[in-house]
């Protein structure tokens, strides 16, 4: 459990730096086309649109991380809530943040 514990706390770090490194990206374009040219304006919305997936993607990722900190301080950490089962120790080492056992979450996707 202490490994998990770590792996997650890790992952935490790691993902609030990216974000906070990644802010920039994010801004609003602004409009002034003396300094940016119709092209490269394009380019800037695209970079910027493609910066907000990734903060996206990072911030659904932390609440995973913070999720699974909490399932460890309760004790529910590895434990399927739907069927009540163990959660496969390989599934976990793939993806400690993953809550389910993966018959329930194939269930869920279909």
């Amino acid at each position: 459990m202490k490994s998990y514990k770590q792996q997650l706390l890790d992952l935490q770090n790691e993902l609030l730096t990216s974000l906070k490194a990644g802010e920039k990206g994010a801004r609003t374009v602004t409009l002034d086309q003396s300094s940016v040219g119709r092209l490269s304006r394009m380019g800037a919305l695209q970079a910027q649109a493609i910066a907000l997936e990734s903060r996206r993607r990072q911030e659904l990722k932390l609440q995973r991380v913070k999720s699974a900190l909490q399932r460890i301080a309760s004790g529910d950490f590895g434990i399927c809530p739907r069927c009540g089962e163990d959660i496969d120790a390989r599934r976990l080492n793939f993806d400690p943040t993953t809550p389910m056992c993966i018959t329930c979450a194939q269930t869920l996707e279909k």
